[in-house]
C-alpha cells in the first residue's frame, strides 16, 4: 500500500500551494461533472444496491438518485462559496524583545478517512479536505465500492483537467489490508477520521498509530420536560426519529416526564404512520398498549442503542435530575434535546448535559455541518480534545508559529 500513501502525500503539497480561487474553481466543475456523470453514477451504484439486503439499515445510506446527486453538488458549491480557512491568524503578537509572533491556519497534509456503506462520504470528503488545502485518502466499505470507484473516476478527471496530481484524492482497495495499512501509515497520513458504527470506531481507535478523531456514533434522547408544549414536542419527536432513521443523528430514546405521561400516546401518534416500533418501560408501556399499535417492553438492551431503524426507546423519570442522569449512562455524546417552557430547566439541561450539540425546542436531526453553515461535514466529532460536533472546514486545519525578528538573539 506505501504507493499509495508516497502519492497521496506529494499530492497533498501540490494542493496545499493552490490559491483559493483555483480550489474553488475545481470544486465548481466537481459539482458540474456531478451531476453530467449522474446516469453513470447511478448505475454504479446499482450494483451496490444489488448486493444488500433492501431491509437492511444501511440500504437508505447506500442508495444514491439523481436529487441526492444533486444535494451533494449543491453541498460542494456552498463549501467552494466559503471563505478559506488557509491563512486566519489565529494570535498576533509582538514581543517586548520586538519578535513579531503569528499564530496561522494551514493544512494538515493527508488525512484519512475510513467509512461504510455511504458514498456521499466519498464527495463531502474531498471537497471539505481540497477547499482546506488537504489531500485526502479514502477507504470505503465494499459494500459501496463501485459507487465510490465511480465517485472517484469523475473527481480525478476534473483534477487532472485542471494539472492537478489525481492522487489528491486516493481511493485504497475495500479490503481489511488496506485498512490495517491506513491506520500504520506513519509519516505519510497526517489524521485519520473512521465514520461509522461504534465497533468500527474503536478499532480506528484502539489500532490506528496514527492521530485519530472519534466521529460518527450517536445515541440520541430527546428528554420532554413537565412543561413541555405538547404541539412542539410531537414535530420534534416525529423529525428527529424519522425524517432519516440511518444516520448518526436520528433519535434513539424519548425521555418522559412522569407528569406527562397521559399526553404520551398523542406525542408518539405521528410515530404511528411511519411505522415505528417502541420498546417502553413498565410506566410508559401502560399509557400506549392500548392505543399505540406496536409497542413492546422495554428489556435491558433498549436503552443506550443506536437503533439505525424505525424503533424507538421511551424511558419514564421523575425529574429532570434522573433524565440527565438517563443520558449521562446511555448518550454516547453525540446530540441531546429537551422540549420544555421552564427556561430555568432548560439552562440546566444544557449546563449539565456532556454532548457535543445540545438542543432546548428543536430536533437534534440538525446536527450536520450543511444545517449548521459549514458547507458540509466530514462527520461528527463526540471526543473533546480538537474537532467537537459537525467538523467543517476549520477543524481540518491546524497551524504553525511565524516568527519575525531583525537580529534578535536569547540572552
Amino acid at each position: 500500500m506505501e504507493k499509495y500513501f508516497i502519492n497521496a502525500r506529494q499530492a497533498g503539497k501540490s494542493v496545499a500551494l493552490l490559491d483559493d480561487a483555483t480550489r474553488n474553481k475545481v470544486l465548481l466543475a466537481v459539482a458540474d461533472a456531478l451531476e453530467a456523470s449522474a446516469a453513470e453514477l447511478l448505475r454504479a451504484n446499482e450494483l451496490d444496491l444489488a448486493r444488500m439486503d433492501r431491509s437492511s439499515p444501511l440500504y437508505d445510506r447506500l442508495m444514491l438518485t439523481e436529487d441526492r446527486i444533486k444535494g451533494i453538488a449543491s453541498d460542494m458549491r456552498s463549501v467552494a462559496s466559503l471563505p478559506s480557512p488557509l491563512g486566519r491568524v489565529l494570535l498576533d503578537r509582538v514581543l517586548p524583545n520586538g519578535l513579531h509572533l503569528r499564530k496561522v491556519a494551514v493544512p494538515f497534509g493527508v488525512i484519512g478517512v475510513i467509512y461504510e456503506a455511504r458514498p456521499n462520504v466519498t464527495l463531502d470528503v474531498f471537497s471539505l479536505c481540497f477547499k482546506s488545502g488537504n489531500a485526502c485518502v479514502l477507504k470505503g466499505g465494499k459494500d459501496a465500492d463501485d459507487s465510490n470507484r465511480a465517485a472517484v473516476a469523475i473527481v480525478q478527471g476534473v483534477l487532472e483537467s485542471f494539472g492537478i496530481p489525481a492522487e489528491a484524492v486516493t481511493l485504497l482497495p475495500a479490503t481489511h489490508d488496506a485498512t490495517g495499512a491506513l491506520l500504520n501509515a506513519v509519516g505519510y497520513v497526517d489524521l485519520v477520521i473512521p465514520r461509522g458504527g461504534r465497533k468500527l470506531i474503536d478499532f480506528v481507535r484502539n489500532n490506528a498509530r496514527i492521530p485519530c478523531i472519534e466521529t460518527g456514533a450517536g445515541v440520541v434522547n430527546t428528554y420532554f420536560d413537565k412543561s413541555g408544549d405538547l404541539e412542539i414536542g410531537k414535530k420534534i419527536v416525529f423529525n428527529a426519529k424519522t425524517r432519516r432513521v440511518s444516520v448518526c443523528n436520528a433519535l434513539d430514546c424519548l425521555i418522559i416526564h412522569s407528569d406527562r405521561l397521559s399526553d404520551l400516546p398523542a406525542l408518539c401518534e405521528p410515530l404511528a404512520a411511519k411505522n415505528v416500533a417502541l420498546y417502553a418501560d413498565e410506566r410508559a408501556l401502560a399509557a400506549l398498549k392500548d392505543v399505540y399499535p406496536e409497542v413492546y417492553a422495554a428489556g435491558p438492551d433498549s436503552f443506550g442503542t443506536e437503533y439505525m431503524d424505525y424503533k424507538m426507546a421511551i424511558r419514564t423519570v421523575d425529574s429532570l435530575q434522573e433524565a440527565l442522569d438517563h443520558i449521562s449512562k446511555y448518550g454516547s455524546g453525540h446530540s441531546e434535546s429537551i422540549v420544555t417552557d421552564d427556561a430555568a430547566a432548560a439552562a440546566a439541561f444544557q449546563a449539565a448535559v456532556d454532548a457535543a450539540c445540545v438542543y432546548v425546542n428543536a430536533p437534534t436531526s440538525f446536527t450536520d455541518g450543511a444545517q449548521f453553515g459549514l458547507g458540509a461535514e466530514i462527520g461528527i466529532s463526540t471526543q473533546k480534545l480538537g474537532a467537537r460536533g459537525p467538523m467543517g472546514l476549520e477543524e481540518l486545519t491546524t497551524y504553525k508559529w511565524l516568527i519575525n525578528g531583525n537580529g534578535q538573539t536569547r540572552p
